[in-house]
């Protein structure tokens, strides 16, 4: 079993790096400042095995206020020395469960994390969120669409009480405004 997972981890990693750079090809780059500073140890607090609890907005860019909560286990596992982490996790909500997976590239070139999410059901999502950590909040930004229309999404990574947080938003206005759609607090279940 543990070599199955293993396996599938692994081909997973090797499909991402293959077909990644072709599909960033074609997305537009979000609006990021590269950093100067190394930062390819910033998600060395993210390492681990995790109980997941998350709380989604029900119908983004809509107006609505209607959150529910979904529970779940990630497991993070580092490769490149720490210059790479892939997380295995699942999300099991109400109506919904969603085998889930998110890889996280660091580039010494640009000093910038490539962060990718992806799920069993529809493969790897493109275009990446790219950015970096600043004062303790790594925010991680590309160009997307919602429902055919083009928004920016971010990536924000911080820590509450000693714990990850991750906050998904979407800006439908440029940046100008944002609103939080998905966010998940971490609880350590494992080293």
């Amino acid at each position: 079993m543990q070599d199955m997972k293993r396996f599938t981890t692994i081909t997973l990693l090797a499909a991402a790096l293959l077909f990644a750079p072709l599909c960033a090809m074609h997305a537009v780059a979000a609006p990021t400042v590269a950093s100067s500073r190394d930062g390819h140890k910033d998600f060395d607090f993210l390492m681990g095995t995790w109980r997941t609890h998350y709380t989604r907005l029900r119908y983004p860019l809509t107006g609505g206020h209607s959150w529910y909560g979904c529970d779940g286990t990630s497991v993070v596992r580092p490769f490149w020395g720490g210059s790479g982490n892939l997380e295995d996790g699942d999300v099991r909500c109400p109506h919904q469960y969603i085998g889930g997976m998110t890889l996280r590239m660091y580039s010494v070139i640009t000093h910038q994390w490539s962060l990718y999410w992806g799920t069993r059901k529809s493969g790897l999502e493109m275009p990446a969120q790219v950015g970096h950590f600043k004062n303790g909040v790594g925010d991680f930004l590309a160009d997307d669409t919602w429902n055919g229309k083009p928004i920016i999404v971010r990536f924000r990574w911080t820590t509450r009480d000693g714990h990850p947080h991750f906050e998904q938003a979407f800006s439908p206005d440029k940046g100008k405004t944002w609103e939080t759609n998905w966010t998940t607090d971490y609880a350590r279940i494992g080293p």
